[in-house]
């Protein structure tokens, strides 16, 4: 008999996140042409850790592998909607949950169509305050290519610190790709947020 999820007990989908413009909320069936949209985009993709998709199958098994490992508790991706309609733009991301430590991966990824508007800075900043608030976790990690300047602005905006680099880390568009790795504490958080 196993225990049961540490992160959320109880909740069959992730809880909707509001903020002045976007919904973080659970992905459906029914986003998954949403999720090919993004995740085949190479403009998005340029700095991922796959490459991008080629079918629409793949993002039918992103969609249910999200439900996946949200049963286990390890990955909780929510998709980004603007308030105005609801259309997924994109996804944030507590991923590598550990309940020991306290411990998360944080990820996020945004169409391009929709870059340049600080959607992904408002998306982020709800998932930490969720993270840190309703989760208690005590770190959050990040790990950002280091050309993609805009990822690495976005982390820093919300206090994360850069802690290293993975040199050559990953294999994409045949080339090795650095990691360059970030890191917030939970007390930074809670200091950076009562100024």
């Amino acid at each position: 008999m196993t225990a049961a999820p540490s992160f959320l007990p109880g909740l069959t989908q992730l809880p909707t996140l509001t903020t002045r413009r976007l919904r973080l909320r659970w992905l459906a069936p029914a986003d998954v042409p949403a999720l090919f949209t993004i995740f085949s985009d190479p403009a998005v993709m340029r700095y991922w850790s796959r490459e991008a998709f080629t079918s629409l199958t793949e993002a039918a098994e992103l969609q249910t592998q999200i439900e996946t490992l949200f049963r286990e508790r390890s990955l909780f991706q929510w998709g980004l909607t603007r308030l105005t309609d609801d259309e997924v733009i994109g996804t944030a991301t507590l991923y590598g949950l550990h309940a020991q430590h306290r411990h998360a991966g944080v990820g996020y990824a945004l169409g391009s169509g929709h870059w340049g508007q600080g959607y992904a800075s408002e998306a982020l900043a709800v998932l930490l305050e969720f993270a840190f608030t309703e989760l208690s976790l005590h770190r959050l990690e990040a790990d950002v290519d280091p050309r993609n300047t805009a990822s690495r602005r976005c982390l820093e905006k919300q206090g994360f610190r850069e802690e290293g680099l993975q040199r050559e880390r990953y294999f994409l568009y045949n080339e090795w790709q650095d990691a360059q790795l970030f890191g917030l504490l939970r007390a930074e958080y809670q200091a950076a947020s009562s100024i």
